[in-house]
């Protein structure tokens, strides 16, 4: 079997992919319907295990796009931050972060920023790790097994082996090995 290449469907075929696959017809039956290989049909219900994916909504606490054009206009009229939020019935914090995190006040942009929200919002997200490097300093294993364990290793450098291996549970000394 060849390896599949995920292709672009509109939001309607998708819909028809699943329906189809959820009546049991076959993945070549599937494929040949779109005239697309079995193995792309595959690739797309395999990525969500071969369970229809939820419909996205928005969270009941995020800003719509009606309340990010009131900021988008508050500001273009000059009104402070504090006003915009009294406004909207919001804490002044969250139109701060809202215009912070799209641009500040010159750039920002209600169809923009909702657009962006709406993106950012898909899961899974990448580790805060992957995306965050706070130093370029590779951590030692025993430091990470520390740390995971909340025991302060700097101060303890006179511990024997025997002495350290009492703190840190054994499950972590497999990282330190």
């Amino acid at each position: 079997m060849t390896q599949g290449k995920y292709v672009e469907l509109s939001v309607a075929q998708r819909a028809d992919v699943w329906h189809r696959w959820k009546a049991g017809e076959s993945l070549h039956t599937i494929g040949r319907a779109f005239d697309r290989p079995h193995t792309s049909i595959h690739c797309l219900l395999a990525h969500h295990g071969g369970i229809v994916p939820a419909l996205r909504r928005r969270g009941l606490l995020a800003l719509t796009l009606t309340e990010r054009e009131e900021i988008s206009r508050g500001m273009a009229s000059g009104s402070s931050i504090r006003d915009i939020a009294k406004g909207l019935e919001r804490a002044a914090s969250t139109v701060s972060r809202e215009v912070a995190r799209h641009g500040g006040r010159p750039e920002y942009r209600a169809h923009e920023a909702d657009q962006r929200a709406w993106d950012s919002a898909l899961r899974p997200k990448r580790c805060l790790l992957a995306i965050q490097v706070k130093s370029a300093r590779v951590w030692t294993t025993l430091e990470t097994s520390c740390y995971v364990c909340n025991f302060d290793f700097r101060n303890s450098f006179s511990l024997s082996i025997a002495a350290l291996a009492s703190i840190v549970p054994w499950k972590f000394w497999g990282i330190c090995l």
